[in-house]
């Protein structure tokens, strides 16, 4: 049975985006509140509204929240390894095919359900469905994700991310030699006008930063250092791709399939190498590093090896 929300617009949501200000009010995250106004869940003053209309002074606002079916039991995730951990942080190295949090569409393991399964305990702060999760990694993505264990530390980690104070280092193989060798790209991302599961550069786009430099030249390819100073989805895999040079193994933004198919490659060539932060509670600075999965360290060996 559905579980209806019916509420006038509170003072301080006047003219706000209905994804931004119901995630707000209902604690959703926007992406949840965009998916209701699609399928046709809210309504303001009795008729239907879209994700990006506003909310007008003293209209009322009806939302229709589906039932949801109690989660799955959490599983251990095989290969996840604990880097850090103490009482307010969990640093893991998540392998390939988990995804950062649960999400509509998605019944494979997740972070939290893989932290619960071994035992961690991890904050009740944030959306319902992201509860510890202050930043995301792509579930083709492997690497290092930072998790908050308190409230404390949710808060602290939050604002840091948001105030670009935490340093995150990927290594990315990707097609051909950039050129210059060290560069930034500099160029709004938003979603594919044409499909809804990718992103492109666009002008209205949200500003996205990428700086990379080349570490090592192999065979048809080059293994980049990468420093994000924003954090947008799939941001890497399109800034390479939008210089004409894409993650090895990236089909979905135009990677070579015969490549990836020689290197026995499932995903993209991409991995999430270090993270640099200060301590949510003690303030120290803390580094935190990674190695390359089999997978990865496998497909760069057999580019050395051709060349």
């Amino acid at each position: 049975m559905a579980d209806y929300r019916s509420l006038p617009v509170p003072e301080g949501l006047e003219g706000e985006r209905v994804d931004v200000g119901l995630a707000r009010l209902l604690g959703l995250s926007r992406t949840r509140v965009a998916e209701l106004a699609a399928a046709g869940a809210i309504t303001l003053d009795g008729a239907v509204v879209g994700k990006s209309d506003r909310l007008a002074p003293g209209a009322w606002i009806t939302v229709e929240l589906p039932e949801v079916a109690a989660p799955p039991p959490p599983e251990p995730v095989p290969g996840m390894i604990v880097r850090y951990d103490d009482p307010d942080i969990v640093v893991i190295d998540k392998p390939v095919g988990v995804a950062a949090h649960p999400s509509p569409g998605w019944s494979g393991p997740t972070v939290p359900g893989a932290l619960a399964a071994a035992g961690y305990q991890i904050a009740t702060a944030g959306a319902a469905e992201r509860q510890g999760i202050v930043h995301r990694l792509d579930a083709g993505t492997s690497g290092l994700m930072l998790v908050a264990k308190s409230d404390l530390a949710y808060s602290a980690l939050k604002r840091a991310f948001k105030e670009r104070t935490v340093t995150k280092t990927y290594h990315a193989l990707v097609q051909g030699l950039p050129d210059p060798s060290t560069g930034t790209i500099d160029a709004p991302i938003g979603r594919h006008p044409k499909a809804d599961y990718k992103f492109a550069v666009l002008a209205e786009g949200r500003p996205s930063v990428t700086h990379y430099q080349v570490i090592e030249a192999v065979r048809g390819a080059s293994l980049l250092r990468v420093d994000l100073e924003t954090g947008r989805t799939h941001q890497i895999r399109v800034h390479t791709s939008a210089i004409g040079h894409p993650c090895v193994g990236d089909l979905t933004y135009g990677a070579d399939p015969v490549l990836a198919r020689r290197l026995d490659l499932q995903r993209q060539w991409l991995h999430a190498m270090a993270l640099g932060f200060h301590h949510p509670r003690s303030g120290e600075w803390m580094e935190v590093a990674s190695e390359y999965p089999a997978d990865l360290a496998t497909a760069l060996e057999r580019l050395r090896g051709s060349g």
